[in-house]
C-alpha cells in the first residue's frame, strides 16, 4: 500500500529559451506546450498544489487562467546559467511538501497513465530522488569501453542488459533531502537513494531542437488519429 505523501507539482517555464525560442507558448499539435504538463498534473488528481515556475508575469497570469498557481522566479535564476539545482532550491524554500514532482514542458509525448504510474511508484517507495529514464537494449560503449556486453559473441539484443538514460520528463525529490544536500554544498539533483522509473520509448522525446519538435508533433498527431496509418505488407 502506498504512502499518502504531501505532493506539490512544479513546472519550469523560463521564457528565454534560445534553441527553441518561446517554446512554452508555442502550439504543439493543437495546444500550447505549457498546457501539456499542466494537464498531466491536474488529471492525476494527486497534488496539493500545482505551480508554474517562470520569470514572466504574463505567462504566470495566463497559467492562472488554466487553473494552476504562479511561482515568480527571480530574474537571476532565469538566465542560461541557472540550473535545476538553483531554481528548485529557491522554490522549495517557499513551498512545504514531502515531495516535489517536476514536470518538464519539453516532454509532451507522455501519456497520462505513465504519469499516474510514476506517482504510484513514488508513493510506494521511500526514495530521495526519482528519475524518469528510457531503456535501450543495444551494445553500449563509454570512453571506448564496453558497458553491457563482453564482445566475445554477438548475442540477440533482447538478451542484453538494458541501458538506462535520464530523460527528465518527470523528476521527484524529497524536499528535506534536497534542501539538506544543497545547504551542505552537495549536489541534490542525484542525491540520496535514487529510484529509476522507466518510461516507454515513444514518450521519451525531449524538445531540444526544431527536429525534436517535429518528431514530437508528428507522434502526437498520429496518436490523435490525425493521420491514420494502417499496417501494410508486400505480397509474397
Amino acid at each position: 500500500m502506498g504512502t499518502n505523501y504531501n505532493l506539490v507539482a512544479m513546472i519550469p517555464a523560463r521564457m528565454g529559451s534560445k534553441r527553441i525560442p518561446q517554446k512554452n507558448i508555442r502550439y504543439m499539435a493543437g495546444k500550447p506546450l505549457i498546457q501539456y504538463p499542466i494537464d498531466f498534473a491536474k488529471k492525476s488528481g494527486k497534488f496539493k498544489s500545482i505551480w508554474v515556475n517562470t520569470e514572466s508575469e504574463k505567462l504566470g497570469a495566463l497559467c492562472k487562467t488554466m487553473g494552476v498557481n504562479f511561482h515568480r522566479r527571480p530574474q537571476e535564476l532565469a538566465n542560461d546559467t541557472a540550473t535545476n539545482r538553483d531554481f528548485m532550491y529557491e522554490f522549495l524554500q517557499k513551498h512545504n511538501c514531502d515531495y516535489v514532482v517536476m514536470f518538464n514542458p519539453t516532454s509532451p509525448a507522455l501519456r497520462q497513465e505513465t504519469v499516474n504510474s510514476f506517482i504510484e511508484y513514488l508513493q510506494s517507495n521511500d526514495f530521495d530522488t526519482i528519475l524518469s529514464v528510457a531503456e535501450v537494449k543495444a551494445e553500449a560503449f563509454f570512453k571506448n569501453r564496453k558497458v553491457n556486453f563482453d564482445g566475445q559473441d554477438k548475442i540477440p539484443s533482447q538478451l542484453l542488459e538494458p541501458i538506462h538514460f535520464v530523460v527528465w520528463a518527470m523528476t521527484a525529490w524529497k524536499r528535506d533531502t534536497f534542501i539538506k544536500l544543497q545547504e551542505s554544498n552537495e549536489c541534490p539533483i542525484f542525491g540520496g537513494e535514487v529510484g529509476q522509473f522507466v518510461i516507454p520509448g515513444d514518450e521519451s522525446v525531449d524538445l531540444d531542437t526544431e527536429e525534436d519538435w517535429r518528431v514530437a508533433e508528428a507522434l502526437l498527431l498520429v496518436r490523435e488519429n490525425k493521420f491514420h496509418l494502417e499496417a501494410k505488407y508486400l505480397d509474397l
